[in-house]
Formats: C-alpha cells, structure tokens, sequence
C-alpha cells in the first residue's frame, strides 16, 4: 500500500497561532487540495495526523473539530481528492499522553489501523513536533515551508534525512515522481 501522512494545519490549510477554532477560519493554501488529488489519483492513500489541543484547552468542542474537518473534505472533493483517515491528539500539552505529537503514538495507530510498517512512509509536517513523531515512527519527514515550517527551519535541529520543499504540492510532486 502507498501510504502518506499529513499534518493538517500549516500543510494543507493556514495556521493560526490562535487555533483554527470553526469552519470559517479554516483556508486552504493554494495548491494543497489539488496536492492531496494528485496523491489520490496515483494510489496513495492519505491519512492526516493532527495534535488538537484547543479541545483540550476547551477553545473549541468535537462539533466544531468535526465542522471544520467536514468543510476540508468537501473542499477536496471538489477538487477530486479525499482523505482516507483522520487521526487527531485532542489533548493539552500537559497532558503527557501518548498520541501528541512529538511522541509517535498516532502514527503507530496509523501503522496498525493500515497494517503497514512507516518505514519511508512520507510524513509531511510544518513543526519540529511533526518531523520527530514521523521520524520515531520510522516515517520520511518533510518538512513545508509553508505554516511554521520556516520558523522550523531556521531554528534547526531538525531530525536526520528531514526533506524539504517551499509546500505541499512541491512535497507530492517529489512523492509521486
């Protein structure tokens, strides 16, 4: 199976540092949907992985999670494309849990869930957080431009073989080459 994981904002959809927190916050950036189409139509399946923390900070409730995720899907759809799993860490940073990004937890759910083994899988992320948990997992990171990813990059420290691309749609034109 050819498998990628995506972070959801700052990859597929602009950042906010004050969360995306409802529908109408929710924009894609330029490119990102017609990426994930792209990925689809030459057979890969497409899982994001995404920490949300404003639940657990009770900036926003599982009704306004779901609303935006729903906008993202039918935004894909018309362009072709669709998501094949959403996995999501809904918890505060002080929740030491395991599926919060950094830590590897989801992506472990998503190598059982597919029954497939993330060596190589690309992972692409805007965060330090989403390349260390992509390369714990055993995952390529990739890192984006786009969100925080040029913060990212230039604080450094990124994870060995971390790749890089200006944004998703250059990330998939490299995956599906």
């Amino acid at each position: 199976m050819k498998l990628v994981i995506l972070d959801r904002d700052g990859v597929i959809n602009q950042d906010s540092d004050q969360f995306i927190k409802n529908p109408e916050e929710w924009k894609p950036i330029p490119g990102s949907l017609e990426a994930i189409a792209r990925l689809n139509h030459t057979g890969y399946r497409v899982v994001v992985a995404s920490n949300q923390s404003g639940i657990g900070r009770g900036l926003f409730d599982m009704g306004a999670l779901n609303a935006i995720n729903d906008k993202m899907y039918r935004a894909l759809a018309q362009v072709g494309g669709r998501i094949d799993a959403l996995f999501y860490c809904p918890h505060a940073a002080e929740a030491d849990c395991d599926c919060r990004k950094p830590r590897p937890g989801m992506f472990l759910d998503i190598a059982q869930r597919f029954n497939v083994d993330l060596a190589g899988v690309p992972s692409v992320g805007d965060s330090l957080r989403d390349l260390q948990a992509a390369a714990a997992a055993g995952a390529q990171p990739m890192l984006v431009l786009t969100g925080k990813g040029a913060k990212t990059k230039g604080a450094g420290g990124l994870p060995d073989n971390t790749m890089l691309f200006a944004n998703l749609a250059e990330a998939v034109r490299h995956i599906v080459s």
